[in-house]
């Protein structure tokens, strides 16, 4: 099932963990048209523009699979509301700033990038149709636990 023109349902629920699991992380209908709006205002929009592959890192987490990964309980991943993504040969810190000065979301997080190496880390996005905030923030590890900083520190 394609979601957007680049993108397909497949790609968005893909998980190594869940295969490891043995679940098929398999979104409801409200699920995946969350993911269908993820893909059409932000994933697809930014493939148009760069031209390129968009690797989808992690897109939707059933919340079995999400606690598995230690994420949060109230992670937009588990609504197919968030996709963690990179492009090869684009600096993850580039592209988190054309996110924020381009398209609307609700949080665009450049996790574990460090300043001088390009492919370090992934950008998070999220997309909610009403709660689109544009938050940004920059995802670090200190002594051992992630905080969040404000705005894109790249």
């Amino acid at each position: 099932m394609q979601l957007s023109t680049n993108f397909s349902l497949k790609e968005m629920t893909r998980s190594d963990i869940a295969t490891r699991m043995g679940h098929p992380n398999q979104p409801d209908t409200k699920v995946i048209a969350n993911l269908k709006l993820l893909c059409e205002k932000v994933l697809q929009p930014i493939r148009d523009h760069y031209g390129v592959t968009v690797t989808v890192n992690s897109g939707y987490r059933h919340p079995d699979v999400n606690a598995k990964v230690g994420g949060s309980k109230t992670s937009d991943h588990c609504r197919g509301q968030a996709a963690d993504i990179e492009i090869a040969g684009i600096a993850n810190g580039e592209l988190a700033i054309w996110i924020r000065d381009n398209l609307s979301f609700r949080q665009c997080i450049l996790e574990f990038y460090t300043k001088g190496i390009p492919d370090s880390g992934w950008v998070h996005v999220s997309f909610v149709g009403g709660d689109n905030k544009k938050q940004c923030l920059t995802a670090v590890k200190q002594d051992g636990n992630t905080v969040y900083l404000p705005g894109l520190q790249v």
